[in-house]
């Protein structure tokens, strides 16, 4: 691990390439049942070096698993990610409470943008808390809100802040940039 002394003490950065080496080691961690995982990484991990080692790794892999959930939509992603009694606390109007709501959105959304990807730009783990800042890109080719997309590109970016309980995420705290979104879509005007 890289120590930067930008970076306040008792933080490792992880570049692109420390970071990869750490998600494979997770992997192993992980066990047989999710070695085959293709999880996404984080371009850049930051870690609060006091942090116990296994703890970190937990937070990481959760945080990595809901990431690959919103890339890819498989649910069993999401369902190893979210704890059980899952709250999300920035509940859009309309959403379901719990792992429901996440799927549910996961699904409409692959309805308008079919080759959603999401990206993890960077990740920061201290205590029992990560911070994801996500990128999202894909192409506005299917339907959204009953108006077709002419397969405009979609690139925007959200903010994540999970609490890791047990190796899985309790409570999720996101802002994503709708508007930005929406413009892209040719919803909402430049």
């Amino acid at each position: 691990m890289h120590r930067l002394s930008s970076r306040p003490a008792g933080l490792t950065l992880l570049t692109t390439a420390a970071a990869l080496a750490a998600a494979a080691a997770l992997l192993a961690l992980a066990g047989p049942a999710h070695a085959e995982e293709a999880l996404i990484q984080p371009r850049t991990l930051v870690v609060d070096a006091h942090l116990d080692r296994n703890q970190a790794e937990r937070e990481i892999l959760a945080a990595r698993r809901y990431g690959s959930f919103w890339s890819t939509g498989e649910e069993a992603l999401a369902r190893a990610a979210l704890a059980p009694d899952f709250m999300d606390r920035t509940l859009p109007p309309g959403r379901a409470q719990g792992l429901a709501g996440p799927l549910a959105a996961s699904a409409g959304f692959r309805q308008a943008v079919p080759d959603l990807r999401c990206e993890i730009a960077q990740m920061i783990v201290s205590g029992d808390r990560v911070v994801s800042h996500l990128r999202f890109t894909g192409h506005f080719s299917g339907q959204f809100h009953g108006r077709a997309g002419q397969g405009q590109a979609i690139d925007f970016i959200a903010t994540d802040i999970y609490r890791v309980q047990d190796g899985r995420i309790a409570e999720n705290w996101h802002l994503e940039d709708n508007l930005t979104l929406l413009q892209q879509m040719g919803l909402v005007a430049l």
